[in-house]
């Protein structure tokens, strides 16, 4: 079994990479302490101390999950997470609160938060928050699981080349399965049609968007089908693979 320096089954992205976590908050020795904690799960961190920082290294990052403080010296960690939604709409967020009111939990869950930790908190109870909402988000694998990918309900055994939604086989042809591999192993990212092409046929761009749109259309009959869909068009951008929210 692959397993953290701390002994817990190792995570990582679905395409093998570590995990990437900002840390945002004013109090230094805290920022260090809990960035400390995540290194040590092999995940790549970075800190700030105020909003405008955080919003840098967001852009420059692109976190799959922010540690955000809500008191912050510049503003609130409410606002830095309506920003951060414009840029990254998909990314995991897990507030730190001094404040153990309902107010509080209510105002963070609305703004967009993921769940959220009281202090004082153990180290543990932030990595182990941070490991669920990954996993949950299907923005983690982990590494002893073997060549199976999961997004959701819908898992694909790479070796046995086979692909399930909700325990129920989906039978795809060669091109369909690379195309479904390629979109599981960056769920909730934008793929366009020139990267699909380059990845799945190995083409170049030059006028064959059509053999994209054609697959994923095969996909969406076979992986959506008198389900909540999974695959989304976004207008201009390309094609992205999310999980449904329960």
């Amino acid at each position: 079994m692959n397993t953290t320096r701390s002994g817990r089954p190792a995570l990582t992205r679905p395409d093998g990479t570590p995990l990437r976590v900002l840390v945002v908050d004013d109090d230094p020795d805290l920022a260090e302490v809990l960035s400390g904690a995540l290194r040590y799960e092999g995940w790549q961190v970075r800190s700030a101390g105020d909003g405008a920082s955080a919003l840098a290294e967001a852009r420059e990052l692109k976190p799959d999950a922010v540690v955000l403080d809500v008191m912050l010296p510049d503003t609130d960690g409410f606002a830095v997470l309506r920003s951060l939604h414009t840029v990254q709409p998909d990314v995991c967020v897990l507030f730190l609160t001094a404040r153990d009111a309902v107010e509080d939990r209510i105002a963070g869950i609305t703004a967009g938060g993921d769940d959220y930790v009281t202090k004082p908190f153990s180290l543990e109870e932030v990595v182990a928050r941070l490991r669920g909402l990954l996993r949950r988000a299907g923005m983690a694998r982990q590494l002893d699981e073997g060549p199976r990918l999961t997004v959701g309900d819908l898992v694909m055994d790479e070796e046995a080349r086979e692909v399930t939604r909700a325990g129920e086989l989906i039978e795809l042809s060669p091109t369909e399965f690379e195309l479904l591999r390629f979109l599981m192993r960056n769920p909730r990212r934008v793929l366009s049609k020139a990267q699909i092409l380059d990845r799945v046929w190995s083409y170049d761009f030059g006028g064959r968007a059509h053999v994209v749109e054609l697959y994923i259309s095969y996909l969406r009959k076979k992986v959506d089908a008198g389900r909540e869909p999974m695959i989304h068009t976004v207008r201009g951008a390309g094609y992205v693979l999310k999980p449904v929210t329960p």
